[in-house]
């Protein structure tokens, strides 16, 4: 009959394994932590960019469908707004600037509204709560403009 200390002795080496298990756990977890949270950044930055991105074309679009020069800018800065607020973006410092050149070409002649819009992000917004600093955001938006509509 064999023994506890027999059955060991058959397999050298097993002894100085006891508890690295735990260091590997220790010494994994927090990069695994790391990662996540730098995937979680990384989705939460990539949405504040498309959120800009989406402003600027929905400002363009609500512009292209304006009367005259002057409602679009106002139009234009408005739907960047709410395309903004509805997406939950909150901006440090935001710009919207439409251009209505678009409005002086003859009527006949292909036009496009354009309009840029910027934002800063803080980091607390976008990466964690607390974190200083921010990020400067710019889109741009196209819309054309029916070729033939009274301007």
């Amino acid at each position: 009959m064999r023994t506890r200390t027999d059955r060991r002795a058959g397999r050298p080496g097993r002894r100085g394994e006891t508890g690295s298990v735990a260091v590997e756990v220790a010494l994994l977890a927090p990069a695994l932590v790391l990662v996540i949270g730098l995937l979680v950044a990384g989705g939460r930055l990539w949405f504040a960019r498309t959120t800009v991105v989406e402003a600027a074309q929905s400002s363009a679009r609500a512009a292209s469908l304006a009367r005259g020069a002057a409602q679009a800018g106002v139009v234009g800065a408005e739907a960047s707004r709410q395309s903004m607020s509805t997406a939950g973006l909150r901006c440090g410092g935001s710009s919207v600037r439409v251009s209505t050149t678009a409005f002086s070409v003859p009527v006949g002649t292909p036009a496009t509204v354009t309009s840029d819009v910027s934002c800063d992000v803080a980091f607390a917004d976008v990466f964690l709560p607390g974190m200083p600093g921010s990020i400067h955001l710019t889109g741009r938006g196209q819309a054309a403009l029916d070729t033939y509509r009274a301007r």
